[in-house]
């Protein structure tokens, strides 16, 4: 830029300037145009001396990083002039003007503060930036407010590792451990917001700057502090301001001291999160629940301002009665259902269904869903109500009975196998349970799987119905007659039989009488003589000749012995035995004469 041409030096130079020029003779120009031309050429080079001559001694001379003022003299799409005064203009870039929305915010004859990047004494170009400008000028302030502990004030533009970004005019750190008086654990919550702070350390040349709220915190909180803890009391309502939010709580400064409101304290009704009732800077109304003045410690409760809805609880919702409500948490073991804001009762798993076993809730219900449901049960001391879904609709167990009658038969697909019986699909969500006792008369089933499979059709007797217990009792082999009433008629005691050897114990044979009829002989009655073990005088699947000693029809075993058959005199009382049979459930001894009873070990004591 070239600063010797007129219309760029200052009117007090140009009148300067202008007095000292002679004046050019009043002549008629198209008489004299040559005379004319040589005295207005000699006027422009004595015009041109002085205006260097002046330029030279009023030219100023900028250095890098130098602050100066000056006002917007034009305006284009990339640069704008600034007359920095002493036949100086600056240029700055146009973008330093803009907002963030693109919107240029300077006008022409706006007096602006800048800073010196690139100057240029031999040309005179002037390069400026407002940006460095103000950079500057607030590293000057931040210098100011560290030697004199000023407070200044920042806006946190985002987190950091370790602390918060906050700019005073410059990005600023603000450590984690100096943002309140208690650790914060939530950093997020001050972004965008304001904070008062204090410089405790800075590096120009590095472009350090940490911060401390703390600091600025402790020092207002010591003044109010006494004042504070005179008032406090345990039951009086107190005003405060929220300062910090945490999951398990909220922090309320209350003038110098702060108190927990803890989330259990927040809502009579259930509170996921602090921040969904408060915000950081909210004024709220507090109740004291605990004071400790030695350690200053102050437990606080919003709740305990606001009625306890559970008083009326027992008149609002009696026993039996019907509500609807909105489920606001799902578990394992049921579902909490919000009545009305601070009340939940639960529905357990098992008051979901009836025909049911619900072991996840979540596949039944969503939250927020709007159900309807019976008040079984309340406990105001515990504040617990119970409910039921399932009661909204008919116990279909209670019907059962007249459909089903003990005695009748059901025939249904096998649903499930287990270790102690099978379960058989009555009706929709009904099953009916056979247990492994009652699948057969004679067969000892150690597993069902091995007989039956699932999805396999199967009839069965109806044995019991428990509504209470929801329980559905059937059996397979009370299909047939109990084949021990016909071994009754057809097997007496002292009948001679031929068994065959199945099992051994230490205490005896077990044998077979016929197929699934099995009869035990004690080792007393193997032998006339002492033996320590069965095997001594038979084997495995050896066959026997023996009497029917015993046979009991309730506890359905029978007893057998061999030697009662090797007296002679004893076989001739068993034919008579034989012809002159009494009742099936008398023993060998009662029909004998006392005193060969008595021999034998027959006879029954008195």
């Amino acid at each position: 830029m070239n600063h010797s041409k007129p219309n760029n030096v200052s009117k007090e130079v140009k009148k300067a300037i202008n007095s000292s020029i002679p004046k050019a003779p009043k002549t008629n120009k198209f008489m004299f145009e040559d005379e004319f031309e040589v005295e207005e050429k000699t006027a422009d080079s004595e015009f041109e001396k002085m205006m260097k001559s002046t330029s030279s001694e009023e030219q100023q001379t900028f250095t890098r990083g130098q602050l100066v003022e000056g006002n917007v003299v034009s305006i284009t799409t990339e640069k704008i002039l600034v007359d920095v005064g002493h036949k100086s203009e600056g240029q700055i870039n146009t973008d330093e003007f803009k907002s963030e929305d693109g919107t240029l915010e300077i006008a022409v004859g706006d007096s602006i503060e800048a800073a010196v990047v690139v100057f240029n004494s031999a040309t005179g170009n002037l390069i400026l930036s407002k940006d460095r400008a103000e950079s500057a000028r607030a590293w000057q302030e931040i210098s100011l407010a560290c030697e004199q502990e000023q407070i200044i004030e920042g806006k946190v533009t985002g987190t950091t590792k370790g602390g918060l970004n906050v700019n005073i005019g410059v990005n600023a750190f603000l450590p984690s451990s100096q943002i309140d008086v208690r650790p914060v654990q939530d950093m997020e919550q001050y972004i965008g917001k304001s904070l008062r702070c204090r410089v405790i350390k800075f590096n120009r040349k590095r472009g350090n700057i940490v911060l401390s709220s703390r600091v600025v915190l402790e020092g207002e909180r010591e003044q109010i502090k006494d004042s504070t803890l005179e008032q406090l009391k345990v039951g009086a309502t107190v005003r405060g301001t929220v300062k910090t939010l945490t999951p398990y709580g909220a922090f309320v400064d209350l003038g110098g001291i702060d108190g927990l409101l803890h989330v259990t304290d927040l809502s009579w009704g259930r509170v996921k999160h602090p921040q969904d009732i408060l915000t950081i800077g909210q004024e709220v109304n507090v109740r004291v629940l605990k004071f400790d003045k030695e350690t200053e410690k102050v437990s606080l409760g919003l709740k305990q301002t606001q009625e306890d809805p559970w008083i009326e609880v027992p008149l609002k919702f009696p026993i039996g009665s019907r509500i609807k409500g909105k489920i606001v948490s799902l578990t394992d073991y049921g579902a909490f259902v919000e009545i009305e804001p601070g009340v939940e009762g639960l529905v357990h798993v098992s008051e979901m269904s009836w025909t049911e076993k619900v072991r996840d809730p979540k596949k039944l219900f969503t939250a927020e869903q709007e159900v309807e449901s019976v008040v079984l049960d309340i406990d105001t001391e515990s504040r617990r109500i119970s409910l039921g879904i399932k009661q909204i609709q008919p116990n279909p167990w209670n019907e059962l009975s007249n459909e089903f009658p003990i005695g009748s038969h059901v025939t249904g697909k096998i649903k499930k196998i287990t270790d102690f019986g099978i379960f058989v699909g009555v009706k929709e969500g009904i099953d009916g349970l056979v247990h492994i006792s009652e699948l057969s008369w004679d067969q000892k089933i150690s597993n069902p799987g091995d007989l039956y499979q699932e999805g396999q059709d199967v009839t069965a007797k109806v044995i019991s119905i428990d509504k209470a217990a929801e329980r559905f009792s059937l059996s397979i082999k009370g299909m047939s007659d109990d084949p021990w009433v016909i071994l009754a008629s057809k097997y007496k005691v002292g009948s001679l039989t031929n068994v065959k050897v199945t099992r051994m114990t230490s205490f005896g044979v077990f044998v077979q009488i016929e197929p699934g009829l099995e009869g035990m002989i004690h080792v007393s009655e193997l032998s006339e003589e002492r033996i320590s073990h069965p095997e001594v005088i038979t084997k495995i699947d050896e066959t026997l000749e023996a009497v029917i000693t015993n046979l009991d029809l309730n506890s359905k075993k029978i007893s057998l012995s061999v030697t009662a058959l090797k007296h002679a005199e004893e076989r001739k009382n068993i034919e008579s035995f034989n012809a002159s049979q009494g009742s099936s459930s008398t023993s060998l001894g009662d029909s004998l004469n006392p005193e060969l009873a008595e021999k034998l070990g027959l006879l029954n004591k008195k």
